[in-house]
């Protein structure tokens, strides 16, 4: 967004569902946007089905009434999935942002995962951040598709500060720092029991560690952390940072606990290791570069994994590291290039 509006040859209208309201807020402050149409979807206990059919009938009308060349949309969420979906309705082109990240697991990430693959049947420019990701869209059939890099390493050359600080941090002084963030859909249940039992085991093992967890809004994991986590004084509990504040308290940790998408790409960038609480991931660029390392949500294998990095400095090192896959932080400027191209005549 900020870029196509740096260029004189394009005019950007800025629309958010507000899926998640106050997430989106934070991002919005930090970058200056502000958009043109903002839908304020989100009610209590909303469904997939909730978001989709809402968004989806009020961006038909935007899109009808706006008649732009071509529809931007970035990512797995539902909110990418509904945005293609009502700008094909309209015979409007499509550009995905972020394209060809794959698992083939049709509910890990649930619902992300086929939220990408319905997008890619849809899109008519397909910005992948990696080869790997071109390598899937290609074997699908799919064309028009460039190379860009990941714009989330784009974001963070204008997040990151040496000079950062914030009170947050001061309960882990001294301490090794480890970020952890938990929330995703398949993962809110057992899985996310046995992830903090395991916290909890490795806190009353090592005196140096302290771990920061920014909680999701969803009640239901807010529920499970009450019960596992509040007695833990050496968990610190927060709301979920805004994108400044996250990346900064990223590059200040020792290691990441994650089953997030982005921090398998952000954190990388900024050489920290980071060890993926989910059964797979869309991301095996950081697996094969020895970035990120697939533990899945057994306590065991958490606890031994996270262990291995605590205690063996060499293993820590050769994940720090590993040379980041994601991008040189120019992926915006050739996606506006594209498409400035695509539509010059």
């Amino acid at each position: 967004i900020k870029e196509l509006e740096k260029r004189e040859e394009t005019e950007c209208i800025v629309c958010v569902t507000a899926q998640h309201r106050e997430m989106l807020d934070q991002v919005l402050t930090t970058f200056d946007i502000k958009p043109q149409y903002d839908l304020n979807i989100m009610k209590q206990g909303q469904t997939l089905g909730d978001i989709t059919t809402r968004s989806l009938i009020a961006l038909e009308e935007i899109i009808e009434h706006e008649k732009p060349n071509i529809v931007l949309v970035h990512g797995d969420t539902t909110t990418t999935f509904v945005g293609a979906l009502a700008a094909f309705y309209k015979q409007v082109d499509i550009g995905h942002v972020e394209a060809g990240l794959r698992t083939y697991e049709k509910y890990s990430p649930y619902p992300e995962e086929m939220n990408r693959q319905m997008v890619s049947c849809l899109a008519d420019m397909n910005f992948a951040p990696t080869k790997l990701s071109e390598e899937n869209l290609l074997k699908e059939g799919r064309k028009n598709i460039y190379v860009t890099g990941n714009t989330a390493i784009d974001a963070m050359a204008t997040t990151v500060k040496e000079d950062y600080e914030n009170e947050i941090l001061d309960f882990a002084k001294d301490k090794r720092l480890i970020l952890l963030t938990a929330h995703r859909r398949e993962n809110v249940g057992e899985p996310m029991k046995r992830i903090f039992s395991a916290i909890n085991k490795l806190t009353s093992e090592y005196e140096d560690i302290r771990v920061l967890y920014p909680v999701h809004l969803n009640p239901i994991i807010k529920n499970i952390v009450d019960e596992y986590l509040a007695n833990n004084d050496k968990v610190k509990i927060v709301p979920p940072l805004d994108v400044l504040d996250f990346h900064n308290i990223i590059n200040k940790s020792y290691l990441i606990l994650t089953d997030s998408g982005g921090i398998q790409e952000e954190a990388p960038s900024l050489g920290k290791p980071v060890l993926v609480l989910r059964n797979t991931t869309e991301r095996p660029e950081g697996i094969d570069a020895g970035t990120l390392k697939l533990v899945g949500t057994k306590e065991e294998d958490i606890i031994r994994e996270t262990k291995e990095l605590l205690d063996n400095n060499k293993k820590y090192e050769k994940m720090s590291k590993a040379s980041n896959p994601y991008g040189d932080g120019h992926a915006s400027e050739r996606i506006v290039d594209a498409i400035i191209e695509k539509y010059a005549s």
